[in-house]
């Protein structure tokens, strides 16, 4: 690996973080400016230069999904999420599942698919990332019920959406006749054993937490760290007993953040920032690679494809789930617009291309190009968008 790319990404880091404040009233996001930078790292220096292996996208992958999808979790707290049950349940029982059988229905139908890669491509692209439009989280004139929905959904569907998504590739990998990836039967199996150890390890870590910060033996300096070791300990401890790391992350994140009492949101803050620059550098891992395959894959299908994923696909389920939940018509059309893609499916497509090489070439072209179109104009309307709330459910 060349030091000079190094050292642009790395300025480049510094330079978001700086500005970031000011650079988001404009209407860009960090996956723009990362996206844009990882595509200009590809084009000035040779990709060998980049050092970027198939065994370091892969970690890099992992380690940014396994913090996400802890941190993620982390912040769901069930006393809370009881006050809006049955909006949450409408939008991850049932949107979430239709939005899937969606998106596979128009991989199988527009881009001719086969079963198994159709089911990746709806899985991958349905979870959201309300982070895409961090405008949209703080501004008050967007009523409270409407953010929390959409910050409550994005935090759980990736979680949701994981254990399919890679039983889907196991699926693909089968298919093609792809050694080294588990078959669809094993992937469901390492599901069940990733929830128990993700329960039992974000159990234990979350009284072992607590006991030592009440006896006066955790340090305030090092408790953001251990709570990040123990995302990573869920990850390879589900991996020691043959289960799902991911799943295993995901459900020692809800576990922990429930039952670690009091000062678990200071705990958890380190394993956000950690996984803020693990998405910095996903982000522009994603442009450097992905955005290449859409430039040698693209097709008028995948732009149809693309274009009925971040409108029909996402917005009809969503219109359906909501019916009768008291929301305004306005209201209900944001929230389905305002489904952004995202790191999850960012990572899943990483995750596709390093375990299908080739053969998830189209499946990868199409996430890629969906996340990309989806960075532009979600990250673009989500302001003007937020104005746009009528009077009456600004105190909604």
């Amino acid at each position: 690996m060349e030091i000079l790319p190094v050292c642009v990404a790395l300025a480049t880091i510094f330079v978001w973080c700086a500005l970031a404040g000011r650079l988001e009233r404009t209407g860009l996001t960090a996956p723009i400016v990362f996206v844009a930078a990882g595509f200009v790292l590809v084009e000035v220096f040779d990709p060998h230069d980049l050092g970027l292996e198939p065994e370091l996208v892969k970690l890099i992958a992992e380690v940014t999904l396994v913090w996400i999808l802890f941190g993620d979790a982390s912040g769901v707290r069930w006393r809370e999420f009881r006050r809006d049950l049955g909006t949450y349940w409408r939008l991850l029982g049932i949107g979430l599942p239709l939005t899937m059988a969606l998106g596979t229905g128009v991989a199988l139908v527009v881009l001719g698919l086969d079963p198994w890669p159709a089911l990746l491509v709806g899985a991958a692209l349905a979870p959201t990332d309300a982070a895409l439009g961090a405008s949209v989280m703080s501004n008050q004139r967007v009523p409270g019920r409407v953010r929390s929905a959409l910050n409550v959904e994005s935090g759980l569907n990736d979680g949701i959406a994981t254990p399919i998504v890679l039983v889907a590739i196991a699926g693909t990998a089968a298919a093609e006749g792809i050694t080294g990836v588990e078959s669809p039967g094993r992937a469901v199996l390492s599901l069940v054993v990733g929830v128990a150890g993700g329960a039992l390890i974000g159990g234990l870590g979350a009284w072992a937490t607590k006991r030592a910060r009440d006896l006066g033996w955790l340090r305030d300096k090092l408790d953001g760290v251990a709570v990040l070791a123990l995302a990573l300990l869920a990850y390879a401890g589900a991996l020691l007993i043959d289960g799902n790391g991911f799943v295993a992350a995901f459900v020692a994140g809800l576990v922990f953040g429930n039952v670690a009492g009091r000062r678990q949101e200071e705990e958890v803050t380190f394993v956000e920032q950690s996984g803020n620059l693990a998405s910095m550098i996903s982000w522009l891992v994603f442009g450097a690679l992905a955005v290449p395959v859409i430039v040698e894959r693209w097709s008028w299908s995948v732009l149809a494809c693309v274009a009925l994923s971040l409108t029909v696909v996402r917005m009809l389920p969503v219109l359906v789930s909501l019916l009768g939940a008291g929301f305004d018509r306005y209201s209900v059309a944001f929230i389905g617009w305002f489904g952004p893609r995202g790191l999850a499916s960012v990572i899943f497509a990483l995750l596709a291309l390093e375990g299908l090489g080739d053969a998830g070439q189209e499946v990868v072209a199409v996430i890629s190009l969906t996340v990309l179109v989806s960075v532009v104009v979600h990250g673009f309307s989500a302001r003007p968008l937020s104005t746009r709330f009528p009077e009456v459910s600004r105190t909604a």
